[in-house]
């Protein structure tokens, strides 16, 4: 476009003649059809003139050139907002979903306040709706299905989004992927319940005599590429008290956990030579956040039982979070994306031991153990 016409567009808009500024934005853009700023102005001229379908239109032009262009979004969902357009909801979310980080300018901050508002207007009906359509089906499931099928729910609205197994370094194949697994796949869950008091009295002895082993649950060189772990690394914000390392029992404190040690030989923990089984207490600071991380391996999965948990301690794995509460265990899958925070002014402590995934056969065990203790011993036991 000659610096001419660029003035002549811009007095006709001075003028508020909008009839001459669209002519010559469109003369503009058919001289130039990949011209996105003249698209984008001819549009809003569209817009100031009362003409919202020729608007659309030349949004439509723009986004067809930059398809997730923040500033063409938000006039099309603006737009579709207009003309009462059902799709306007959903444009609104797929504008957002553009948003640039950092501040914004302070007319545009105010658009994007009133495009969460009406996106959030829109899933609140959208979800209401599904809710009643699928209420004589979510009647009839069990606990289970009833989580599973808000979750899919939820997916779909977008409130939450999937997350899957991403282990560091041993990735078994076709395992159900779950961010907590359900109770009916461990029926020992309940005998391990019922023990809180008993695993929880052995630790506080081993506490009061002093006598234990407590050691960062976080230690590697200080060379190593882990820089999610940082600020935990030998931090004794979160520390450990081994039963089982790497395979190994921990004399100095499983002999004084007589009862806990009996139990855990009646679960199904793998073991790896140089690898696992691994169990431990684990001790969270006060205040203290443990950021987001994935595990090693997917062929095992963990179990907490909370022993002492202040209000307010909550575990999220995926898109779901727990609060911690003493003697209800859960078993997760940590090779998902998972954080915890402490946020109270008190110690919380939690028992925490490995698993085979329960979709493995045994020969498929025997083959992990294998590959493992042959690839690097050791290495299983970290996360």
């Amino acid at each position: 476009m000659s610096d001419a016409a660029a003035r002549a567009i811009d007095a006709a808009l001075a003028a508020r003649d909008f009839a001459a500024a669209q002519a010559l934005l469109r003369a503009a853009v058919a001289a130039n059809p990949q011209d996105m700023a003249m698209l984008l102005k001819l549009a809003g001229v569209c817009r100031a003139a009362g003409q919202p379908e020729e608007a659309l239109n030349a949004v439509h032009a723009a986004l067809a050139l930059a398809p997730l262009d923040f500033t063409a979004l938000l006039l099309r969902a603006s737009l579709l907002d207009r003309l009462d357009d059902p799709r306007a909801g959903e444009a609104w979310g797929q504008a957002l979903a553009q948003r640039p980080e950092g501040a914004l300018p302070p007319q545009l901050a105010a658009t994007v306040a009133e495009a969460e508002r009406r996106h959030a207007a829109w899933l609140d009906t959208r979800e209401r709706r599904l809710v009643a359509a699928m209420a004589p089906v979510e009647q009839a499931a069990d606990g289970d299905e009833r989580r599973r099928i808000a979750r899919f729910r939820s997916n779909v609205l977008r409130r939450t989004r999937p997350y899957h197994s991403e282990p560091t370094h041993f990735f078994f194949p076709e395992l159900a992927e779950r961010e907590f697994h359900p109770r009916a796949r461990f029926p020992w869950l309940e005998t391990l319940e019922r023990a809180t008091d008993t695993i929880a009295g052995e630790l506080t002895a081993l506490l009061a005599a002093q006598r234990g082993e407590l050691v960062p649950y976080i230690q590697y060189a200080d060379h190593v590429p882990m820089r999610q772990w940082r600020p935990l690394n030998h931090s004794p914000d979160w520390r450990a008290i081994h039963l089982w390392q790497n395979g190994r029992r921990v004399e100095a404190n499983s002999a004084q956990c007589p009862h806990t040690m009996a139990l855990l030989d009646t679960l199904p923990q793998p073991a790896v030579d140089g690898a696992s089984p691994n169990a431990m207490f684990s001790l969270l600071a006060p205040g203290t956040a443990i950021p987001p991380h994935v595990g090693v391996n997917n062929a095992r999965l963990v179990c907490h039982l909370p022993l002492i948990v202040p209000e307010g301690c909550w575990f999220r794995v995926g898109a779901e979070t727990r609060h911690w509460r003493r003697g209800e265990a859960f078993v997760f899958d940590d090779t998902i994306e998972h954080e915890a925070l402490n946020p109270s002014d008190k110690l919380r402590i939690v028992l925490i031991f490995d698993v085979w995934h329960p979709d493995l056969t045994e020969h498929e065990r025997d083959a992990v153990a294998a590959l493992i203790a042959a690839d690097n011993p050791g290495l299983g036991a970290r996360r």
